[in-house]
């Protein structure tokens, strides 16, 4: 039964709705950084035969990874934006001021280029 819960834990925190906002990496880190401790007090538990209090830290530890793996997926950008983001219909017209780029001049230096002579690698040995 704890199996169960703990993979749909991990498929919740995989599968469902991101959150609106992601959580600042500090927080994230501080998150990560628990789980971590958790699982380094269940091996410890572990070792030393305290297997149900292993059990129930490893349990803390999984579940706060799958809730970190959630609230960092609130930056995921799968979707279109949220009603407070603003669309862009068309594309902004060219700035003033930014010259075009020269291809005429791009593909002579190019061609000028590409047949140089080389000398191969390793020729002057």
């Amino acid at each position: 039964m704890l199996a169960f819960v703990l993979v749909m834990g991990i498929a919740l925190s995989a599968f469902a709705k991101a959150p609106r906002r992601p959580l600042p990496p500090g927080e994230l880190r501080r998150l990560v950084l628990a789980a971590l401790s958790l699982y380094a007090v269940g091996v410890c538990a572990s070792l030393t035969h305290h297997a149900v209090l292993a059990g129930v830290v490893y349990v803390a530890g999984i579940s706060a990874c799958a809730l970190a793996a959630w609230l960092s997926r609130g930056s995921d950008s799968d979707g279109p934006p949220g009603g407070d983001e603003p669309i862009d219909e068309e594309p902004p017209p060219d700035p003033d001021g930014i010259p075009a780029f020269d291809w005429r001049a791009f593909e002579e230096q190019f061609r000028s280029y590409a047949e140089r002579r080389r000398e191969p690698a390793g020729a002057g040995r």
